[in-house]
């Protein structure tokens, strides 16, 4: 289609006039579920099971006159309850800021200038760009296009790309259906060409908008580490029920008294009860998402936040990731121009003007490339241009375009037809793959031959080659001369191959290599990743780049010409042994993927096109570029690069590894923690013994371990170990046989030291209220150890000292001080049942902790030798990469 509109002379809104519309009208958003207010976290809290064992408990205690016990216990229901809100306000923040950036992108026009924006911030009244593989963020009228076509399946149900021209005047906008309509809807894809379109509507004013209320209906499905949890803790939950009701059963029997009876089961269960579990995963996978978002990868899923440290391989593009995608043109080669027979580089003759004979290619590169470009390479040309050729006859911003020909995967080139200003000249500029343009102008296979070599001269000194071609309408064949001065575009040919073109040269650009990832690329290999690069480029170019990266290339370079020769078995067992993929398209990625998953591999792949979606599905950890990727890609991704930085992934898996290491010590911390809690509670009541804990003691130790797991436990930094490891086993279970033996040991210590404090001080006849406050408080003290240690699962925890988590010695300082406050407020200790506690009572207890302690540190000791061997022994090699 006809371009009417010039996107040069298009100034858009004011930036104060879209901030003024963005007040008046508000977010450009589907109708959708409200964020959570404090009142529906409150509820959410009042049905926890914590809390209703309190209310229980309290209600006992005032049935049985102790109106002091119940008023605490309420109390601590109010402690708990900010906790929990504390959290739970901490998550919901960061899921809006995660919101925020995975809002879609527009491409907008504000104040005569391009701008990306999240899409909720368009307003009625901006200029939308739209190109190939956007999502359309608002209902708009389409004010000029080039062959644009969008797919409206979403809203009418037809799979059919519909055709869109632009509109003639100001129309009212209409119902989405049928093609040659001047408008373009919400949330449709457009999957070719590209226009410039004023939005009409915005939010629930849309199309989309009108049946955004289904939205409201849709939950989140939970992370498959979520469904394993929940699976575990409906069993744990109903065998902790069977031991509640049956300690209830015993001690009534066996005592008499129903009421106590009922207090120690409802301290049994608030020792045992597993409800921290999800309420743990699900903090630590949102902060998680949020923090990685901190790394500028955007986590769309929150699987992607379980799968990271799992990565094995990680496939990446050259351009724009490990390169900078700042390209300049360093090089030109003049085809069939004798006086000079070698390319001409532009770095050797800054100061010096463009020879006459390199003038035309120049010339034609720009008419092949958009007026005002978007992509890099076009860019380059542009800026070329206006260097060299400003004053000259060769630069022709007054030509209109008639028509373009884009880029498909059967023919990589692109031609432009234009027509001169005068209308009595018609020039066609090609560029593309060398291949291509050379497959346009008719090559012979010894000119197919010579160019060839030329082609891989420049390849090797890391150039990303384009050849350029040129045909003129005066000299193609009939029915093709034009008849008129006044050409309708209709009677082009459809084929660029139907044009006499006539080969021009080469073009030599250079796309600097990223400053940081030869630094990145080693500690992937540190990490035990291996790190797969794919280009489109010639094999000397990712030869060139695989050198300046420190990329390991173990066997031969594989081009997507002999990979397309391959069978599926045949990739497989070549992939095993190649790390370069050079002059591959992205429909050859599914297939790349697909080899390295049959092998066992974790795959990790970025992509930035609309073809790139498939192979980002298939991928365990599909990575979509934010910068210059397209709206489908980044769908179709788990991971969105918002800077598109190769050290930005290797940061995200860094990050992943920090998440699940935290959380795994986590969820050891609880088991280990509730050991002691659900002995200390069980035991005396099998024994007929004192009781030691009762819910008020059990509900201080809560505000010790809540925040422990999903404040200080979730805060900790990622162990100075964590990138020179091999890579999780994504079958592995959360609870390993090591890491719950680890778990179970720590808890039998903690209850073993406990235990015997409790029986000496009963056995010394110190009385009911020595021996709970002495074992009470060793409890607090080897809890607070445990914290210590289970911060770090390799250093001793001495080592902690320096650690940057402020978080840590919140809780820790904070249990001393309430700790303090129980054992010397005479109305608090008489509350919890406590005797006053001598200095060689608490001797101790703090013997009892440092022993505890000491137990921990050398479970950790024991353990550290195998898993130093063991990481030692899977140090990466070029071999077993």
């Amino acid at each position: 289609m006809v371009s009417t509109v010039d996107i040069n002379t298009v100034a858009g809104l004011s930036e104060q006039e879209a901030i003024a519309r963005l007040k008046d009208e508000g977010y450009n958003e589907l109708p959708s579920a409200r964020s959570r207010t404090i009142l529906s976290f409150a509820w959410e809290t009042v049905q926890d099971p914590i809390f209703l064992l309190l209310v229980g408990g309290g209600i006992i205690y005032w049935i049985l006159g102790d109106l002091q016990e119940s008023l605490i216990l309420l109390g601590f229901v109010f402690f708990i309850t900010g906790i929990s809100l504390y959290q739970e306000g901490k998550t919901e923040h960061a899921l809006e800021a995660l919101r925020d950036l995975s809002s879609p992108r527009a491409l907008v026009i504000r104040d005569g200038e391009r701008k990306r924006i999240a899409g909720r911030e368009v307003v009625r009244g901006d200029i939308l760009v739209l190109a190939e593989g956007d999502r359309v963020s608002a209902d708009a009228m389409v004010l000029s296009c080039t062959n644009f076509s969008t797919d409206e399946s979403l809203l009418t149900g037809e799979s059919l790309p519909v055709r869109k021209i632009a509109a003639a005047g100001t129309v009212e906008m209409a119902r989405p259906g049928g093609d040659e309509l001047p408008f373009v809807y919400s949330g449709t894809l457009v999957v070719q060409g590209q226009g410039i379109a004023q939005v009409q509507s915005v939010g629930a004013q849309t199309e989309m908008g009108k049946i955004g209320k289904a939205l409201q209906k849709v939950k989140p499905e939970p992370t498959p580490l979520q469904q394993e949890m929940t699976r575990l803790v409906s069993r744990l939950f109903g065998i902790a029920l069977l031991l509640c009701v049956a300690i209830v059963v015993i001690y009534g029997i066996t005592r008499g008294d129903w009421l106590k009876g009922f207090l120690a089961g409802i301290t049994l269960a608030m020792a045992i009860l597993p409800n921290e579990f999800p309420v743990v995963v699900t903090i630590f996978l949102a902060l998680g998402a949020w923090r990685i978002s901190q790394k500028h990868v955007l986590a769309r899923r929150a699987s992607a936040v379980e799968t990271l440290g799992s990565a094995t391989v990680l496939c990446v593009d050259k351009t724009g990731t490990l390169t900078l995608n700042q390209m300049a043109v360093q090089q030109l080669f003049a085809y069939n121009q004798a006086e000079n027979p070698h390319p001409y580089n532009l770095e050797l003759h800054l100061r010096e003007l463009l020879p006459e004979a390199f003038h035309e290619l120049v010339e034609f590169c720009i008419l092949a490339s958009q007026r005002d470009p978007f992509d890099p390479m076009e860019k380059a040309f542009k800026e070329l241009g206006d260097r060299y050729l400003a004053h000259t006859e060769h630069l022709h911003n007054d030509w209109k375009l008639l028509r373009e020909y884009p880029l498909s995967p059967q023919l990589l080139a692109m031609s432009h037809v234009w027509q001169s200003a005068d209308g009595q000249q018609y020039e066609i500029a090609a560029k593309g793959a060398p291949e291509a343009i050379a497959d346009l102008c008719h090559f012979t296979p010894q000119q197919q031959k010579i160019l060839a070599a030329q082609i891989s001269e420049m390849a090797d000194q890391g150039l990303r080659v384009l050849g350029v071609a040129k045909a003129s309408l005066v000299d193609a064949p009939p029915p093709f001369l034009p008849p008129h001065p006044s050409l309708n575009p209709n009677h082009l040919p459809d084929e660029q191959h139907d044009f006499p073109f006539q080969f021009l040269g080469l073009v030599g650009l250079s796309d600097p290599v990223r400053p940081n990832v030869a630094a990145a690329i080693q500690e992937c290999y540190t990490a035990g990743i291996r790190v797969v690069m794919i280009t489109g480029d010639y094999p000397g170019t990712a030869q060139t780049i695989a050198r300046q990266i420190g990329l390991m290339q173990m066997g031969a370079i594989l081009t997507g010409a002999e990979l397309d020769l391959m069978s599926d078995l045949e990739l497989q067992e070549r992939i095993q042994s190649t790390n370069i993929f050079a002059r591959a398209v992205p429909e050859q990625k599914l297939r790349l993927v697909n080899a390295l998953k049959s092998q066992g591999e974790v795959v990790a792949m970025t992509g930035d096109g609309v073809n790139d979606a498939p192979a980002l599905k298939s991928a365990q950890i599909g990575i979509a570029m934010g910068q210059r990727g397209t709206d489908v890609a980044r769908e179709s991704a788990a991971l969105v690069l918002l800077d598109d930085d190769f050290s930005s992934i290797v940061q995200a898996v860094k990050m992943g590894r920090r998440i699940f290491d935290n959380l795994r010590k986590a969820m050891a911390y609880l088991l280990a923690i509730h050991i002691p809690i659900a002995g200390m509670s069980l035991i005396p009541v099998l024994f007929k013994l004192s009781l030691v804990l009762l819910p008020v003691h059990v509900a201080f130790l809560h505000l010790i371990i809540d925040p422990a797991c999903s404040i200080v436990l979730e805060a900790e930094p990622a162990e100075a170990t964590v990138m020179q490891r091999p890579p999780r086993n994504p079958k592995e279970p959360l609870f390993g046989r090591k890491t719950l033996a680890l778990a179970v040991l720590q808890g039998v210590g903690i209850l073993a030291i406990a235990l015997v404090i409790f029986v000496v001080a009963l056995y010394r006849r110190q009385g009911e209220l020595d021996a709970r406050a002495l074992t009470f408080t060793t409890l607090i003290l080897a809890n607070l150890g445990l914290i210590l240690s289970e911060s770090s699962s390799s250093r001793l925890s001495l080592k902690i000292l320096k650690s940057p988590n402020n978080a840590l010695w919140w809780v820790i300082g904070g249990g001393l001080v309430f700790l303090a406050f129980v054992l010397y407020v005479p109305f608090l200790r008489q509350l919890f049942s406590f005797s006053f506690l001598h200095p060689i009572d608490l001797a101790i207890c703090l013997g009892g902790g440092a022993i505890a302690l000491l137990w921990f540190e050398q479970l950790k000791f024991l353990n550290r030798p195998q898993r130093a061997i063991q990481s030692k022994s899977r140090k990466p090699t070029p071999e077993n990469l």
